[in-house]
């Protein structure tokens, strides 16, 4: 049964909504303002997009960071749905908690000291920084947000379904690809979005592993905001925070068409 909110917490909710988009709503309005401050709007215009899209070497480094948002968080999803696997497959109480404990490390640790210690190992290893660096810790990181994303869903499932699949003739294979993986589906989506979006908009981490001729979004944004302020960090913003927002959605009308239907008409 759904729970009507009280006027108090619509209130509280509106607050935090207002609070919490107002800085972005006043980015984006000022990305429009064609007197070059973001102090005194003196009319509309797009110039700043059209000089945003005009840019080489701006719309390379949109393409980087795509390139790279979707490798690791493809990649990410593929190592987390197995790790997930094993984690919940493990018998021992203590060994599981052990394993969750280490795979929540790269979470609750501070990017400062992620970026640090990528850069460290990269540096002793040998390995030149640039795509290379950037989609292996992109990749590290990510992989942990999709264990979490699809743990609950193998811990939602019934041992009974995967035994009647034995019971039926099914071999290994059988249960992992046409049982284990279409009911878990919707965490490995939610383990995917998660993970395209943190690598997105990551910055901490990049900013230390990424190398001469190579950069993200974010990093990108950092050094045109040092320069001084400029209406194209505002469009090239509004960029970024329209393409999170279609994610989003994507992921919500996804979610929506694996729900089963009668979820939806309860009460």
């Amino acid at each position: 049964m759904t729970q009507k909110l009280a006027p108090i917490s619509k209130l509280y909710l509106l607050v935090i909504f207002v609070i919490l988009y107002t800085p972005i709503f006043f980015l984006v309005f000022y990305s429009f303002n064609s007197g070059g401050t973001m102090y005194d709007f003196e009319g509309f215009t797009l110039d700043w997009y059209k000089e945003l899209f005009s840019d080489t070497r701006l719309l390379i480094i949109v393409l980087n960071t795509i390139v790279v948002a979707l490798l690791s968080a493809l990649l990410a999803t593929i190592i987390g749905v197995f790790g997930a696997l094993a984690i919940y497959n493990v018998r021992k109480r203590k060994t599981k908690q052990a394993l969750l404990s280490l795979n929540n490390v790269l979470i609750v640790s501070p990017d400062v000291i992620i970026g640090a210690s990528f850069l460290i190992l990269f540096t002793v290893g040998g390995m030149k920084l640039g795509f290379i660096s950037v989609l292996c810790s992109h990749i590290a990181f990510s992989i942990p947000i999709v264990v979490l994303m699809v743990l609950p869903k193998l811990n939602e499932m019934s041992p009974t379904l995967i035994d009647a699949a034995r019971d039926l003739g099914a071999n290994e294979w059988d249960v992992l690809t046409k049982v284990i993986l279409p009911y878990i589906t919707p965490g490995i989506m939610a383990g995917f979005f998660m993970a395209l979006t943190y690598s997105f908009d990551d910055f901490a981490v990049t900013f230390f592993v990424t190398g001469n001729g190579f950069s993200t979004l974010s990093v990108e944004i950092y050094s045109l905001a040092r320069r001084g302020i400029s209406l194209n960090i505002n469009a090239l913003s509004t960029v970024l925070f329209l393409f999170t927002t279609l994610l989003v959605v994507i992921y919500y009308f996804i979610l929506q068409k694996n729900k089963p239907r009668g979820m939806g008409a309860r009460k």
